[in-house]
């Protein structure tokens, strides 16, 4: 089933006369039109682009199974001016996603507005082979990356400078840019499991996080790699082993039907068996596809299933507070047997 027969799904299964979109992923991922302004309008027998001037001849091109819409006016206004004229009574919209104040906007006509939650991303969860195909050349960037950074970290650098040559090898292998805020997290830094790249000085004996990845084409990778300069803090070191083994422990283990909540405890019942369950604070994984974050989420706290064919992340990790920390995080494919692993780089304890 293509994207815009799922989508029409959604219109039989909520009884809608047509339905709203307006998140730039969720555009992008339903006509392929990548350009910064824009709205969708899908009913069952029409598929409307709405843009403006800029981009007419781009959403031509890209949006091939769209009518391209120039507006003359606000791009609300001009959904409301076709909702009204298409005499639409009940209309979808990503409830989760529109601003209060767009809703208003919206509601200034007569017609029934319905949100629809996050059914165009469950949707986007499975990913297509050429989407597999994106995430997959992305993955491989942030692996020369990460072989590169081996090569050239050294005492003295900032974590800045570091951050600056990770990111610009990236540009030179492909990437279209890094796909979120670069982390670089060196010596007791490496306990903020969120640590964006400062001016602290990496130092010998430093362990170091870096969470970094390449946006190809639209799609993320995301990957995490600890590594030393000079030989670290024998607990570090220990930390590092039990991190690893839950890693390869969840990646071994996961399969197609398994819950979220089941996944996040290949990995986190393992940390908690060796003392370490509350320096574990965050989720096993998520998906990656255009977006850095998607579903499924695989969380103590969530209970979707994992499905053949999601892009997920495994991160464990453990932070002890003026310590340090290490994380260790691969890019997967969710396969009819386990899993495909994107992130190829060596997992082993490198230290320079």
């Amino acid at each position: 089933m293509d994207k815009l027969a799922k989508v029409r799904h959604i219109l039989k299964s909520e009884n809608l006369d047509a339905l709203v979109i307006l998140s730039d992923y969720n555009r992008r991922y339903i006509s392929d039109f990548t350009g910064t302004s824009g709205a969708l309008i899908i009913s069952n027998n029409e598929n409307k682009l709405i843009t403006d001037f800029r981009y007419i001849e781009q959403a031509t091109n890209q949006a091939t199974h769209f009518e391209i819409v120039n507006r003359r006016s606000g791009i609300i206004d001009e959904i409301k001016e076709i909702i009204k004229n298409k005499q639409y009574k009940t209309v979808g919209f990503e409830g989760h996603l529109v601003s209060y104040d767009t809703f208003q906007e919206l509601s200034q006509i007569d017609t029934k507005y319905v949100s629809i939650g996050n059914a165009i991303e469950k949707i986007r969860e499975i990913k297509s082979p050429e989407e597999i195909a994106k995430i997959k050349y992305a993955a491989k960037i942030v692996d020369d990356t990460y072989n590169y950074i081996l090569n050239i970290a050294k005492v003295g650098m900032t974590e800045r400078e570091l951050k600056v040559l990770l990111e610009s090898k990236m540009l030179e292998l492909g990437a279209d840019g890094p796909s979120f805020d670069t982390i670089v997290a060196s010596g007791y830094r490496g306990a903020l499991p969120h640590g964006v790249a400062s001016d602290k000085v990496i130092e010998k004996g430093d362990m170091i996080t870096l969470d970094f990845g390449a946006y190809y084409r639209g799609y993320c990778s995301d990957i995490t790699r600890t590594f030393a300069i000079g030989e670290p803090d024998k607990k570090l070191k220990e930390i590092y082993n039990i991190v690893l083994q839950s890693q390869i422990k969840a990646i071994e283990e996961i399969k197609p039907g398994m819950t979220t909540k089941e996944v996040d405890a290949l990995s986190r019942d393992y940390i908690k068996a060796h003392g370490y369950g509350n320096e574990f604070g965050h989720s096993l994984g998520h998906g990656i596809g255009l977006d850095i974050h998607e579903g499924p989420v695989l969380s103590k706290n969530t209970n979707d299933t994992v499905q053949v064919n999601n892009c997920v992340t495994i991160e464990p990790g453990i932070y002890v507070d003026g310590l340090g920390g290490v994380r260790i995080e691969d890019d997967i494919l969710i396969t009819e047997n386990g899993c495909e692993v994107f992130t190829k780089c060596t997992k082993d304890l490198i230290i320079l």
